[in-house]
């Protein structure tokens, strides 16, 4: 065991459902307008984009019930409601027709986003690390295992409320790139590992969180995570 200069730091983890172990996360990549309606609603083409990555901290994760301090830095606080996958069987140009064998679970996710940092950093052609990988960017509801509970149906409802009121609605089905090629493509381009998150884009009907918003992200047969903005 090596000593080290100042204490490590935490390892960043999730909730499991059904059991007092949690998940150890090691990165988190998302995927940009990954919903025809989501690419038409920020003014890209989603009939002409392959799917393109952005990453997260791994220590950018919160749990479900999370109360988040409103972020700094931003005035135009955004929700993304998102299918989450978590990597249990790493890999390199794994094959789409194999790719779900390397999925250990699902949970719900949120991709919390400084919209006008985001914004402005397209506009300079800069990176959008400041705008998407802020700190508690990145709820996740529990991880509901594949190996007792099979992979979510194409049909199953995805949803964001605020404040009860229904903001996004999908299927899962409507992913312009289904998991299998999410997973084929990305591990292409990086070598995926045990501990991995992917958060799969979310679809029409983002918008702003003020102080005081609770915002609850759901999917049908997955779970559902929820977070307070104070």
């Amino acid at each position: 065991m090596p000593d080290f200069a100042i204490s490590p730091p935490a390892q960043p983890s999730v909730a499991i459902v059904g059991s007092k172990a949690r998940f150890p996360v090691r990165r988190i990549f998302c995927v940009g307008r990954n919903y025809a309606d989501h690419a038409r609603e920020m003014g890209a083409d989603p009939d002409r984009e392959p799917p393109f990555f952005f990453t997260k901290p791994g220590d950018t994760v919160i749990d479900d019930g999370a109360a988040l301090p409103f972020p700094s830095a931003t005035s135009n606080l955004h929700y993304e409601a998102e299918l989450v996958a978590a990597i249990g069987t790493g890999g390199r140009d794994i094959p789409a027709e194999r790719a779900l064998a390397h999925v250990w679970g699902y949970a719900a996710g949120n991709d919390l986003t400084r919209r006008d940092l985001q914004a402005k950093a397209k506009e300079m052609r800069r990176p959008w690390d400041m705008g998407k990988g802020f700190d508690n960017s990145a709820p996740c509801g529990p991880l509901l295992p594949v190996a007792e509970h099979g992979h979510p149906d194409g049909s199953a409802r995805l949803t964001c409320a605020v404040n009860g009121a229904v903001t996004q609605e999908t299927t899962l089905d409507q992913m312009i790139w289904p998991l299998p090629d999410i997973i084929a493509f990305l591990s292409a381009q990086v070598e995926l590992r045990p501990g991995d998150l992917i958060y799969t884009g979310t679809p029409a009907g983002v918008g702003a969180l003020k102080a005081g918003d609770t915002c609850v992200v759901a999917i049908e047969g997955v779970g559902q995570v929820s977070t307070r903005i104070t």
